[in-house]
């Protein structure tokens, strides 16, 4: 019989995905740059006016892993309802975070690999990326616990 229950470690990584995700809106990303919360102003203004230009802009990547990262915090509180398995929930996050970690290698492959070009927000929104596969597979590869 599989007994309900919880999966703490893989709603602690995807609740840490989405308070990395905050804490990038406070810092810059680039040295002199926006902070995050620039970068989220800046892809409301441009979805309310013609949302195509967000990958003309490149503001696809801070929207991504900034409504990613709010995606991985719910979806990280639905992991902690007991259940049999949450493989539904974690092919989910397995979603958002595969977008997530495009958003963050495309800059990282557009700056030839320098990561010293960035600044702190963004190492953030690296540890949204790496968080959020973790807390995903973790969810979507534990079976239920029989009794």
């Amino acid at each position: 019989m599989a007994v309900r229950r919880g999966d703490a470690f893989g709603a602690l990584c995807l609740l840490l995905a989405g308070v990395a995700a905050a804490l990038s809106l406070l810092l810059p990303w680039t040295p002199d740059g926006p902070t995050g919360l620039d970068l989220a102003r800046d892809v409301v203004d441009q979805a309310r006016t013609d949302w195509t230009g967000l990958f003309d802009r490149g503001l696809w990547q801070p929207g991504a892993v900034l409504a990613g990262g709010a995606v991985l915090f719910l979806l990280g509180l639905l992991l902690l309802v007991p259940a049999r398995a949450h493989r539904a929930l974690g092919v989910l996050a397995l979603l958002v975070a595969g977008l997530v970690v495009a958003a963050v290698l495309v800059p990282s492959y557009d700056r030839d690999w320098q990561l010293g070009t960035f600044d702190l927000g963004f190492y953030f929104a690296l540890g949204v990326a790496g968080l959020g596969l973790l807390g995903a597979l973790k969810a979507l590869l534990t079976g239920p616990k029989v009794r």
